[in-house]
């Protein structure tokens, strides 16, 4: 004998009259930080030393 719930009956059995779980991922939210962006001369440096670094592996490993 087999007993049918209806969709709201079956998913209310095992949970208590208030059950309410904090979102885990609230939506919205407060003010944010600004994003810091990298200066001129962080760009021209890391470019310099990648450019360079190629360079140098051709000239050692030719």
């Amino acid at each position: 004998m087999s007993t049918t719930y209806e969709k709201d009956d079956f998913y209310s059995r095992d949970r208590s009259p208030n059950a309410t779980m904090p979102e885990d991922r609230p939506r919205g939210g407060g003010p944010r930080a600004p994003l810091k962006h990298r200066g001129p001369l962080a760009v021209v440096l890391m470019t310099a030393a990648i450019i360079l670094l190629i360079i140098v592996g051709v000239a050692l490993f030719p």
